[in-house]
């Protein structure tokens, strides 16, 4: 790694307040924090190459016209079907970065194509093309096909994980968020419902999911003008984020 300094204080200049002193220590590999960081962007930052690895890196930085020229000549030199998967995969994601939703469709689309030459529809590795789809027809509001997609990413994660995994609470939670959006409420309530009872034994009393989860639940009730269940979850939620998040949090 190359070096890496710690901030230890900044403080203003007695002379010019528009200058800032700034104490730097520099850090070495046994540093745990510094450690704990690098483990971290390894695990979100991945790829087969460098270049993979920095296409994403600039995903997650936001650099997303570095990211489109840097994919775009990837695309170009690409040598397998694989790679031009991975690349429209990772082209989707960062037009949904930037909020243009239907070319994020076709760049996914793109990819589900390819790797639908050698994997069936249900394959567990399609769950995360499909859901992205799905998300990305939620957020156009064509709520239709969205939950078309999303019923495809449910049924691969109910075959391929356990019951109790989170994953799988999310995604019932998406589907209850798309039928909350077309007013069919008994049907949002119904998937929200999944969704909390697997984080409620797979996470903690305190974990903010359960405070949103919680919430969610209260805006389906609120939304019947069922205002004392509404109340009752909201009230749910509300000591979740008493105990989870410091005072001053908006």
């Amino acid at each position: 790694m190359h070096t890496v300094f710690r901030v230890v204080e900044m403080k203003q200049t007695v002379k010019n307040n528009r200058l800032w002193e700034v104490h730097l220590t520099i850090t070495d590999d046994n540093d745990p924090q510094l450690s704990t960081l690098t483990n971290s962007i390894k695990e979100e930052v991945q790829g087969s190459s460098g270049w993979y690895r920095m296409g994403q890196l600039m995903l997650k930085v936001g650099h997303l016209d570095q990211a489109d020229e840097l994919y775009q000549e990837l695309l170009k030199n690409a040598s397998t079907d694989s790679e031009r998967a991975h690349i429209y995969h990772q082209l989707g994601s960062l037009k949904d970065y930037q909020g243009k939703y239907p070319e994020a469709v076709k760049f996914y689309e793109k990819s589900l194509e390819i790797y639908r030459k050698t994997l069936p529809e249900d394959d567990a590795s399609l769950a995360n093309t499909y859901n992205n789809i799905a998300a990305a027809y939620h957020n156009m509001g064509e709520y239709l096909k969205a939950l078309d997609f999303y019923q495809k990413a449910r049924k691969i994660k109910e075959k391929s994980m356990s019951p109790d995994n989170p994953d799988l609470a999310t995604s019932y939670n998406n589907i209850g968020a798309v039928y909350r959006n077309m007013g069919e409420y008994s049907k949002a309530l119904e998937y929200y419902d999944k969704s909390l009872k697997i984080l409620e034994i797979s996470l903690p009393p305190a974990h903010p999911n359960l405070a949103a989860s919680y919430n969610n639940i209260g805006s389906v009730y609120d939304d019947m003008g069922e205002y004392s269940k509404a109340l009752e979850y909201y009230e749910k939620s509300l000591k979740i984020r008493e105990i989870s998040l410091p005072p001053t949090h908006p």
